[in-house]
């Protein structure tokens, strides 16, 4: 999380290529401990199933050579939570 105010959030996370080769493409997953929900995401491409949220790579940004980063942005409401998600995976 890296803003919060009542009712609202806006959160990152940042994918990085620790690997030797080129990485064609990724997804990350997370799952809300609460009552979260994403509004609005930028650099990327999301679904989300109760407290279930998938992201992709938008088309500019899934080619990652190895040390290379991107930063998928939302903000969010929640009604009555807004602790944030202990993990985060990566494919």
């Amino acid at each position: 999380m890296t803003n919060a105010w009542q009712g609202g959030f806006q959160g990152q996370v940042v994918v990085s290529n620790t690997g030797t080769g080129t990485l064609n493409g990724w997804r990350i997953g997370w799952t809300f401990p609460g009552d979260q929900k994403i509004n609005n995401l930028w650099n990327g491409n999301y679904t989300q199933s109760g407290e279930s949220v998938t992201v992709s790579n938008a088309p500019y940004d899934g080619t990652l050579a190895p040390g290379a980063t991107a930063t998928v942005g939302f903000t969010g409401t929640f009604t009555s939570n807004d602790t944030s998600p202990s993990s985060v995976s990566c494919t």
